[in-house]
């Protein structure tokens, strides 16, 4: 599991113009069910999301309320994380899923929204 520490730690100093990180435990949760290739794929795409200004739209979607899903494809499956961009150069990593559906799935997105709004108010207390 040696991909998964690497996941979890990107260090990257010279080139990022963001700071990907996570909340929750969602996101490793989620990338403990991912085969080797599927998360250097993930990891490759986190990295251009870490390093570029702009993205593809084919690992990108805005969703809706500051709520995006990176977008992943490997093989025959599809995968969405959900995250957030916290003062544009954080981004904050949410839950993952496998898609099996055309559309992304409503409570998929509900879900990652309370997790967006958890994530603001223990910001917001941390504050205090």
């Amino acid at each position: 599991m040696i991909i998964v520490a690497q996941l979890c730690n990107f260090s990257y100093l010279c080139y990022m113009k963001r700071r990907i990180t996570t909340y929750g435990g969602y996101f490793e949760r989620f990338i403990e069910t991912l085969s080797t290739k599927e998360l250097l794929k993930l990891h490759y795409i986190i990295s251009l999301l870490e390093t570029e200004d702009r993205m593809p739209v084919k690992f990108i979607k805005f969703i809706r309320d500051g709520l995006y899903e990176l977008r992943m494809e490997y093989n025959s499956n599809i995968y969405r994380v959900f995250f957030i961009f916290d003062n544009d150069q954080i981004v904050v990593l949410f839950n993952g899923f496998q898609k099996k559906t055309q559309k992304t799935p409503l409570g998929e997105i509900e879900k990652a929204l309370k997790i967006k709004e958890a994530y603001y108010g223990d910001k917001q207390s941390s504050n205090h």
